[in-house]
């Protein structure tokens, strides 16, 4: 099934920029524009802060059922975009199932750089109610690296034009300059960033001192030939980019199913717990540097997991990676196994004795693990004797499946829904303040007392 990417459009745009797009990225994203009020064929008679233009865009993915999906926003529609990702990750805004982010020229989370005598000369373009084609044109024109063919140009100036002025204005004088940048912490969500080679205020120095810091998974990339107006001026170059990153980056590893996403999605699930799952359900990221084990340990521990938690398909979770974030978090149950070191380096002695073991195939591999699991194998060298590499095994074990079953894939395979226990209302996760003579705030149906 092909994921859903929902569209937000720039200052003085409509979601039909994203058609040339939407063509080009066919078979591997699904394009759905969104107006942003005030622009295309939407009205603005409300709904211009940035906080109205997100919850716009969240009521209509919310609508659309969608269950697998990204997010694509350009300059203005970046900032909503970076806001509903944002909420998105942190499970506030019921919403779940994003996969990855692409930025086009972004405004950042924090107010956006602009040349305020090019604010002003903007903001008088639509004192008189409206926006004329001269100025239209000057728009175009100033947010281009070149002239564009005629279609593309005549599609962008008739934007411009039909913005409500009220909706520009609101942009350049308010939304611009809203910073949400506290609001949020570091995105884990894989983020492509990228910018025009030309671009002035929005270009790469601004997108990697200003956006690429709040996505801790982002990569930036410039586009030569273009200014601000990617998806008109190099639509190949950017649905080239976006293809790329999908596949290399985030079409990968298990996706959660349709029916199990929209439970995390239902009101029967926390806040707090929805935001935990989505992260969980991130594609694992095939380029990543090992945090607290070096490139052979990690190699040794993925090949342990193979062994220990098989996964059938070409899509697994990358259960060792997982446990690297683990243990360079200094995360775990609190437990370690009498006469082991800290868990790092606990896992360093036991990785480098399976070392040459991994090196001779799975098959080895896993009859070397049950010699181990029985306490007969001594390893040749280093820290362990044949106890201590035992107990050690057990506990990477149970780390090991522990990141497997955490995955929401995992526990919809396994037919788990034991996190959708109340939700954040009156049936809220946990248990209230009980006391002699007081009841619990809800009642089953036809309850008496």
């Amino acid at each position: 099934m092909t994921a859903t990417a929902f569209c937000l459009h720039a200052l003085g745009s409509s979601s039909e920029e994203f058609a040339t797009l939407r063509a080009r990225l066919a078979g591997t994203l699904d394009l759905i524009g969104i107006d942003l009020p005030g622009f295309g064929r939407s009205s603005a008679a409300t709904g211009t802060t940035v906080e109205e233009m997100a919850e716009r865009v969240e009521r209509a993915i919310g609508r659309s059922g969608a269950t697998e999906w990204v997010l694509i926003g350009h300059s203005m529609g970046g900032k909503v975009a970076s806001v509903v990702a944002s909420r998105t990750i942190d499970g506030s805004n019921g919403l779940f199932g994003l996969r990855a982010v692409v930025l086009l020229a972004a405004s950042p989370l924090s107010p956006e750089p602009m040349d305020e005598e090019r604010r002003s000369s903007m903001l008088g373009w639509a004192k008189d109610g409206t926006i004329g084609p001269d100025e239209a044109d000057t728009f175009v024109a100033a947010n281009t690296d070149a002239q564009l063919p005629p279609e593309p140009h005549a599609m962008a100036v008739h934007d411009v034009q039909r913005a409500d002025p009220r909706a520009w204005t609101d942009w350049l004088v308010r939304g611009s300059r809203e910073d949400w940048s506290a609001a949020f912490g570091p995105n884990p969500v894989p983020a492509l960033i990228l910018a025009g080679a030309a671009d002035g205020d929005l270009g790469e120095d601004a997108q990697r001192d200003l956006n690429l810091p709040h996505w801790s998974n982002g990569t930036l990339d410039v586009v030569p030939g273009a200014a601000h107006l990617l998806p008109w001026e190099r639509p190949d170059e950017v649905a080239e980019r976006i293809r790329a990153f999908w596949d290399r980056r985030v079409d990968r590893g298990p996706v959660v199913p349709a029916a199990t996403a929209r439970v995390i999605a239902s009101p029967r699930v926390s806040a707090r717990t929805r935001g935990l799952l989505a992260v969980r359900s991130l594609p694992d990221d095939p380029d990543a540097a090992p945090l607290a084990l070096t490139d052979t340990q990690l190699a040794t521990l993925r090949a342990v997991a193979r062994v220990v938690v098989p996964q059938p398909g070409s899509r697994p979770v990358d259960v060792a990676l997982r446990v690297d974030a683990q243990l360079a978090a200094g995360l775990g149950d609190g437990w370690r196994p009498d006469g082991l070191p800290a868990d790092v380096d606990a896992y360093r002695a036991g990785l480098d004795a399976l070392e040459p073991e991994a090196a001779q195939g799975d098959d080895h591999l896993a009859t070397v693990l049950d010699a181990v699991t029985a306490g007969r194998h001594t390893p040749s060298s280093g820290p362990f004797d044949a106890e201590q590499l035992r107990v050690w095994a057990e506990d990477a074990s149970v780390d090991l499946v522990k990141q497997w079953v955490a995955h929401p894939a995992t526990m919809s395979e396994i037919d788990y829904d034991g996190f959708a226990n109340g939700g954040d209302g009156v049936r809220k996760q946990g248990f209230q303040l009980l006391g002699a003579g007081q009841r619990e705030a809800w009642e089953p149906a036809g309850a008496t007392r």
